[in-house]
């Protein structure tokens, strides 16, 4: 995932609506009424912020009749995780790297 498109996504999913979405739609897919019954918030407010999560490539919808299914797509998802999991691994070497430096030193004190 390039930076700009990982901003993108790390930008869309920092409003707390927005966010809410993502994880309702973590759950399976959901027609816009779902969505506003689960969350509790206007229609209006719900389909501009699918909107919104469309624009950025995080949802697909599907017309099913009268409704818009929407589910969430996964690719960006999946980037994100990969680009969040160099991290861990950072985070874990430097954890052993003090767990270590703490075994030393309580050895050090004995």
């Amino acid at each position: 995932m390039n930076t700009s498109a990982m901003q993108l996504t790390l930008f869309t999913i920092s409003e707390p609506n927005r966010f809410n979405i993502v994880e309702l739609l973590k759950q399976g897919s959901r027609s816009v009424s779902d969505i506003v019954e689960a969350l509790g918030i206007g229609q209006p407010q719900v389909s501009r912020h699918l909107r919104i999560l469309s624009e950025a490539g995080l949802v697909k919808v599907r017309k099913n009749a009268q409704q818009r299914i929407y589910s969430l797509e996964a690719q960006p998802f999946q980037e994100l995780d990969v680009w969040l999991d160099s991290f861990s691994r950072l985070w874990e070497e430097r954890l052993d790297k003090f767990e270590d430096y703490m075994s030393d030193f309580n050895g050090e004190e004995s």
